[in-house]
């Protein structure tokens, strides 16, 4: 019983083997041919047993080579026209930029040229007006120094204004000094019309030079 057994095993073990070499010499065959993979050599004798042409592989002519270079070259010069307008654009906007810069930087510079003038202008003023005050004390201080008849007549040679001026620095002077101011005295020496000219110029404009 086990001597009838045991070739009937391996007859079925031959099978398989045969089996499974059929299986895989068919799936060559098939992937050959679906150009899968290249067995051509190895089964060109197979292919002319059944009847069939062994299928090649298209070779890469210097043409095809060639379209395919040409091909790269093109995408390549695309992405390159592409670059070229992106930063066509880019130095546009930079353009621009600097040029609303530079406008800017000008409008400014007229600005300070403006400003600079005007503190110069104020500059000048403030000057005049501190050698102005300088000169009013000084005249002042001459006069109080002197004879009150010999000072009215200097006075009544001046102008309204700078009677004006000379009276209010001898004023604060007296005031800072703690001293007796003179004006009301020149007042009464200068001829009444004059006198009450100054008093309603000096009451109805009044003026500092501090």
């Amino acid at each position: 019983m086990a001597g009838y057994g045991q070739p009937r095993i391996l007859g079925r073990v031959i099978v398989l083997l045969l089996l499974i070499f059929v299986l895989a010499a068919g799936g060559i065959v098939w992937f050959d041919y679906l150009n899968v993979i290249d067995a051509k050599t190895l089964l060109s004798p197979v292919y002319r047993l059944i009847g069939l042409e062994p299928r090649t592989q298209p070779e890469l002519t210097d043409d095809t080579a060639l379209s395919l270079d040409a091909e790269r070259l093109a995408v390549r010069l695309e992405a390159l026209d592409l670059r070229s307008l992106e930063l066509d654009r880019r130095e546009q906007s930079i353009q621009t930029s600097l040029g609303e810069i530079e406008q800017m930087a000008q409008e400014l510079e007229e600005r300070q040229k403006v400003l600079d003038e005007r503190e110069n202008s104020f500059n000048v003023m403030v000057q005049e007006f501190e050698n102005r005050r300088v000169n009013v004390e000084q005249n002042a201080r001459y006069l109080t120094g002197m004879p009150p008849e010999r000072a009215v007549g200097i006075i009544t040679a001046m102008d309204d204004q700078d009677a004006i001026d000379v009276f209010r620095m001898t004023e604060e002077i007296a005031q800072q000094e703690g001293t007796t101011s003179l004006v009301s005295y020149w007042l009464s020496l200068l001829p009444p019309e004059r006198a009450a000219e100054l008093q309603r110029k000096m009451a109805g404009k009044p003026r500092s030079l501090n």
